[in-house]
Parts: structure tokens; C-alpha cells; sequence
């Protein structure tokens, strides 16, 4: 099938300059920062994106609704995920 339009060119920030991508240092993890730890914080990120989901919904109606409903429930599954990274480093007595 021929495309009707040529592709858009590509913005000067995401042109190949032979130099490798680096984050901004603005936000970092300490260096030495156990799993565990970060496992948690990832836990109580995902549970806040979670209520703020939850709430969004509660506004929303029809397609935009449903959209946010499974973006909420992408969200719990990732928490279900790393909760059970958690029970795996240390188990439920």
C-alpha cells in the first residue's frame, strides 16, 4: 500500500548527534539503595497513581471513563506485581 504523505520530519532533539541519551540528573536514585526499599517506594507511587485514577473516574463518564478505569486497573496489576516482588524478598510469616 503507498502512504499518501511522506513521513514528518524529525524534531532536531531527536536527530542521531553520536552522542548517547542521558537522563536529566534532576531526579536520581541514590546509588547503593537497596531493592527492597525502591520496590516499596514503587508500590506507594503506583497505590497514589491508584486513588488519583479512582477519583478521575468518579468525574468522567462514557469512553473517557472506561479509559481511565483501565488505565486504574493497568495500575493495580502493576501493584499486584511488585507486591509480589515484596513477598518474594521477604515472606509472610
Amino acid at each position: 500500500m503507498i502512504k499518501p504523505s511522506p513521513n514528518p520530519p524529525v524534531p532536531e532533539s531527536e536527530e542521531n548527534t553520536g552522542t548517547p541519551h542521558r537522563p536529566c540528573p534532576i531526579f536520581t536514585i541514590r546509588p547503593g539503595i537497596n531493592s527492597e526499599t525502591l520496590l516499596v517506594h514503587a508500590y506507594e507511587t503506583l497505590a497514589s497513581a491508584n486513588v488519583m485514577a479512582t477519583e478521575l473516574s468518579s468525574i468522567l463518564t462514557g469512553p473517557t471513563c472506561n479509559l481511565v478505569l483501565g488505565i486504574q486497573q493497568m495500575i493495580v496489576l502493576a501493584q499486584l506485581s511488585v507486591n509480589g516482588v515484596l513477598d518474594h524478598l521477604d515472606p509472610p510469616q
